[in-house]
């Protein structure tokens, strides 16, 4: 079943959110956080993606984003970080979750063996200002509110530690 949540506004800052196939912990070491944070990056250099908050965890994340051909960026970055993603879990002989994510596969996609992430990336547009904020402290308060960390910015793979501690080391977002 394709996606209900569309692109609107071309232009517009969208909330995404982009989960595994059946919420499976797929990002459990830093090897796999890394893998869309440099998909990310990428996508900041190559196809202009204006990143404004995120935050990654076990097995799913969440992003405040603005781009051109935004569905397509999300589209190319899903299927480049699925590709490294099995990589990984082959050379780790994660063979548990490698089978997983081949049981959880759609049917009618037959040109793979694996489906790592569930389908579409439910944008939402942000509205107004209070969205925004809204947006960004849900984001934010994720790791927190799953008992991860004590505070937002102790979460690595949030974009909290940018806001907080002024520390882009993760990666570098965009001006709102």
């Amino acid at each position: 079943m394709r996606s209900r949540y569309k692109i609107t506004e071309e232009d517009g800052v969208y909330f995404v959110t982009s989960t595994i196939t059946e919420w499976l912990p797929v990002f459990t070491s830093r090897e796999y956080f890394e893998i869309v944070v440099d998909a990310l990056r990428f996508c900041q250099e190559k196809k202009a993606l204006m990143l404004y908050a995120y935050v990654i965890l076990e097995n799913h994340f969440h992003l405040v984003v603005s781009g051109s051909d935004l569905s397509n960026i999300m589209q190319s970055l899903k299927r480049h970080t699925s590709r490294q993603i099995i990589q990984v879990l082959k050379t780790h002989r994660k063979e548990w979750l490698l089978n997983q994510l081949a049981f959880y596969k759609k049917k009618y996609k037959s040109e793979s063996t694996y489906q790592v992430w569930q389908e579409g990336f439910h944008p939402e547009l942000i509205q107004s200002d209070d969205m925004l904020v809204q947006k960004i402290e849900y984001i934010h308060y994720n790791p927190v509110k799953r008992g991860y960390v004590d505070e937002a910015e102790y979460w690595r793979y949030s974009s909290a530690r940018n806001f907080v501690l002024n520390d882009h080391s993760v990666i570098r977002l965009a001006s709102l």
